[in-house]
């Protein structure tokens, strides 16, 4: 009865190797077609994919061409403060069928057409119109800066995005050396475990859970690939590389880094983000739209010339005594005095405005001091996870250097021998993540501080 229980376990152990070693090896070969023939390797380094990543962001083009017309509409605000001018000039003809006039006794006779040119320039110059034209050069120019800002917040962003996708893919690659190295071990052990069934010491089944440790490790490998490619496809379309460049990343040498208190970030993140600087605009616009929308309630005075050159003359060129050029010159005050009642719900509204900028201020210093402090927090739990995990990663080096040799003796069973190399494993993997997540955290902080790209 024993020998048949063996024989089943036997069999179910050998059944979940064949799957695991199938699943493994097909999706492998899958993976590896589509890209043998276009890969391209390139190492980076992370200066280096900021740096492409910043020439080749379409984000950045975006912004920027929207300073561009933010200037083009400041310049455009200047251009109203310029005298307009303009120049005409028409013939008419009119024709005069009944062209006989009857007074009483006396009659005459009209032409029975007349010709007439006329030509007409004039200059106007708006001398006061209550300040608008100057507060209108004064809103777009502050409008300017704060677009000027969003490129700083975006190339922010650009950045960020960047440094979190470089991070993912050191974590991927850096999971990949531990599977390598972990397929490396576990065959050594296969074949130890082999040489030690051949000498009658252990079962088959011992050698078995060796297998098919390996093809988990395997399919873990294949899900740690079909990541990476993910990823590097993502980063190569970020930096405007080929897309089909495979990126290889250097090990990244965090140094040690001192954290600051809390408040000093807080206090960094008040004097550096650019969302502060935008709302000190934002308000100054503000203002200025309550000045704007007061003047109307003020006159306006304007100068204007012109020149006019009449010819009744059916030949359109000048002759002496047929044409005459009337020329004036004229200054205008004018008062729309009715604006004094009708402009007063205008200001309120623009007073209104000036009041929600300094609310959404606010409303902000709270979201970025959360923000601030949740990446400190993130930052702090993540050191202190790596510290942890060097401990533990020591402990299961211990533990399997116990069980190897305990195996060796044959006192320890090949699962346990097993669970060993696992627990050795997953803790490489999980110290190596960590690192990779501190670093990120870090980056993390500094981009909630306004710093990530100072």
């Amino acid at each position: 009865m024993t020998t048949l229980n063996n024989k089943t376990k036997h069999l179910k152990l050998l059944k979940q190797v064949l799957r695991a070693v199938l699943r493994g090896s097909i999706a492998l070969i899958v993976l590896s077609l589509p890209f043998a023939a276009a890969a391209q390797d390139r190492t980076i380094t992370l200066d280096e994919a900021i740096k492409l990543g910043l020439e080749n962001s379409k984000t950045l083009k975006l912004s920027n061409s929207k300073v561009e017309q933010a200037i083009s509409q400041y310049n455009q605000a200047k251009d109203q403060a310029l005298p307009t001018g303009k120049v005409s000039f028409g013939y008419n003809r009119a024709q005069i069928p009944a062209n006989r006039l009857a007074l009483g006794e006396e009659s005459f006779n009209l032409p029975s057409h007349a010709d007439a040119y006329l030509g007409i320039l004039s200059l106007n110059q708006t001398i006061f119109g209550g300040n608008k034209l100057k507060y209108a050069r004064q809103s777009t120019d502050l409008l300017a800066q704060v677009a000027r800002l969003d490129v700083e917040n975006n190339k922010d962003e650009v950045v960020y995005d960047i440094i979190n996708s470089y991070y993912n893919l050191y974590k991927v690659l850096q999971s990949k050396k531990v599977v390598a190295q972990n397929l490396s071990t576990v065959d050594a052990q296969i074949k130890q475990a082999q040489r030690f069934f051949d000498q009658g010491l252990v079962t088959k089944n011992d050698v078995l859970r060796f297998q098919l440790q390996r093809s988990n490790i395997e399919v873990n490998g294949v899900d740690l690939e079909t990541n990476r490619r993910i990823i590097n496809y993502n980063l190569d379309v970020l930096l405007g590389l080929p897309e089909g460049t495979q990126l290889n990343i250097d090990q990244i040498t965090e140094a040690d880094r001192q954290v600051a208190p809390l408040t000093s970030y807080l206090d960094t993140a008040m004097a550096a983000r650019p969302e502060f600087k935008q709302f000190a605009l934002r308000s100054r616009v503000a203002e200025i739209n309550t000045k704007s929308i007061k003047a109307n309630e003020l006159p306006t005075v304007g100068a204007s010339a012109a020149a006019y050159y009449v010819d009744v003359n059916a030949n359109p060129i000048p002759k002496s005594g047929n044409y005459i050029t009337p020329i004036s010159i004229g200054l205008t005050a004018s008062w729309n005095f009715g604006s004094l009642w009708t402009n007063k719900n205008k200001v309120k509204e623009a007073k209104l405005e000036e009041q929600q900028v300094e609310i959404n201020k606010n409303i902000t210093i709270d979201r970025i001091k959360d923000e601030v402090n949740q990446s400190y927090q993130n930052y702090t739990q993540a050191l202190a996870k790596v510290k942890l995990l060097q401990t533990s990663i020591e402990q299961a080096g211990e533990n399997n250097k116990i069980l190897e040799s305990k195996y060796k003796s044959n006192i320890a069973s090949a699962t346990d021998r097993a669970d060993a190399e696992t627990l050795l494993y997953q803790a490489q993997i999980n110290l190596e993540l960590a690192k990779a997540d501190a670093g990120l955290a870090y980056y993390t902080l500094l981009k909630s501080t306004g710093k990530i790209n100072k």
